[in-house]
């Protein structure tokens, strides 16, 4: 009698240990980045630093630089400690920190400086639309992500309508649209830069001229380029509801949960 006790209390015992044991471990999902802050600590904060904090009565151009840099590089590396991947924007203030610092302690011609600004938003178009090309197209980068789309809920619906061929149509042409904003940001930045910037590079004069390029570079760069953006993620919005039937509030991440 008492083995049979012992039996049975063991085979109990063995089979809470196997529910316990099937109980599916939830999977930690990387950390949802805040687009606002990542433009912050990548583009904007190491782009005044250069342009404000650089000249010989403040940091200098070699501390300027190097405490520049130090954003882009301690928030990409610990957005790739975080989530094991690299940020996109972190690598473009690198690159964007480097060659506008490099170009004032070089003191290399001020037409370095047009070419590098209007280099950068050419290159990354350029990026947009060989991306097309790949498994992994840069839209998704911009627009197509889980922190503005309920991407998971998106393509479920896509695929439960057989709709996906066609949202990846709709992709490819959104890429077209986001490669064009910055060909079109290219060809201003460039015409900006050779109107405003015109002193020597390395001078207190060519940190104000490129401070006010900063400046102007928003209502006749950044707004444009904006509308373009907006008008892009309207366009995928609507074949997201023609394509599933999601209403507008389906489709938009919830950024609460």
């Amino acid at each position: 009698m008492t083995d049979n006790l012992s039996t049975d209390n063991s085979n109990k015992e063995s089979v809470t240990t196997q529910e316990k044991g099937s109980a599916p471990t939830p999977k930690t999902k990387p950390k949802k980045e805040n687009m606002l802050i990542n433009i912050l600590m990548n583009i904007v904060i190491p782009s005044l630093i250069l342009t404000k904090l650089s000249g010989p009565n403040y940091l200098g151009p070699v501390w300027g630089l190097v405490v520049a840099l130090a954003f882009p590089v301690s928030y990409g590396l610990r957005d790739f400690i975080t989530n094991r991947k690299i940020n996109f924007f972190s690598g473009l203030g690198i690159v964007s920190v480097l060659l506008t610092g490099g170009i004032g302690i070089l003191k290399l011609p001020t037409e370095y400086y047009a070419i590098k600004e209007a280099a950068i938003p050419g290159i990354i178009g350029l990026l947009v639309l060989l991306s097309t090309k790949t498994r992994f197209p840069l839209v998704k980068t911009f627009i197509y992500n889980d922190t503005i789309l309920n991407v998971d809920k998106i393509a479920a619906a896509l695929a439960e309508h057989k709709k996906t061929e066609l949202f990846e149509k709709t992709l490819r042409f959104g890429s077209y649209l986001i490669a064009g904003s910055f060909f079109m940001s290219s060809t201003l930045n460039y015409i900006l830069a050779k109107i405003i910037v015109m002193s020597p590079a390395g001078t207190e004069a060519f940190n104000i001229e490129v401070g006010k390029m900063n400046f102007y570079s928003f209502p006749v760069i950044a707004v444009p380029s904006m509308i373009i953006m907006v008008g892009t993620l309207m366009y995928i919005f609507r074949s997201i509801r023609l394509l599933t039937g999601l209403t507008f509030e389906e489709v938009i991440h919830d950024s609460s949960k």
